[in-house]
């Protein structure tokens, strides 16, 4: 099994727990409700939300995938990190066993935020990933990333 790790770090003016909320606590319910051509919506198979919590996330219209089944590994909401790895799904194709992500969201002193992910692809067997999917995928989830912060900027309640 080969292993691919990508880091991203992105700077967003939103702070830290309040960027962690959307994109963590209450991504299940927000994604679909603002971005429904990419996520129809998330199904907990198992759990309450916590590590060991097993969720399926049904695509878009938008998409040209269909699901993935997610486990939530680890949650930690006071040091805003949250780490869940993708192991069923179209997404994955024949070359990848499983992808593991790592999230945190970091305060900057200007009250906004740096969120850090860390993706760690697992490959079938000695597969070759095409790098060009994997870019793909980054631009989908960056896309999805400025959707919710212009969501929290326009509902300054959230």
């Amino acid at each position: 099994m080969g292993v691919i790790t990508y880091d991203v770090e992105t700077p967003s003016p939103i702070p830290a727990g309040k960027l962690f909320k959307a994109l963590v606590i209450d991504s299940d319910t927000l994604i679909p409700k603002i971005l429904p051509q990419a996520i129809k919506n998330v199904e907990i198979l198992e759990g309450d939300g916590g590590a060991g919590t097993v969720k399926i996330i049904h695509f878009g219209e938008g998409s040209q995938y269909k699901s993935v089944k997610h486990r939530v590994e680890a949650i930690d909401k006071e040091n805003f990190t949250y780490t869940y790895t993708i192991n069923e799904g179209d997404v994955l194709a024949d070359v990848i066993e499983s992808i593991t992500y790592h999230i945190k969201v970091v305060p900057t002193e200007d009250g906004g935020s740096i969120c850090k992910n860390r993706s760690i692809y697992n490959t079938k067997g000695d597969a070759v990933i095409d790098e060009e999917k994997i870019k793909e995928g980054k631009d989908k989830a960056q896309h999805m990333f400025k959707a919710i912060e212009a969501y929290i900027t326009a509902n300054p309640d959230y």
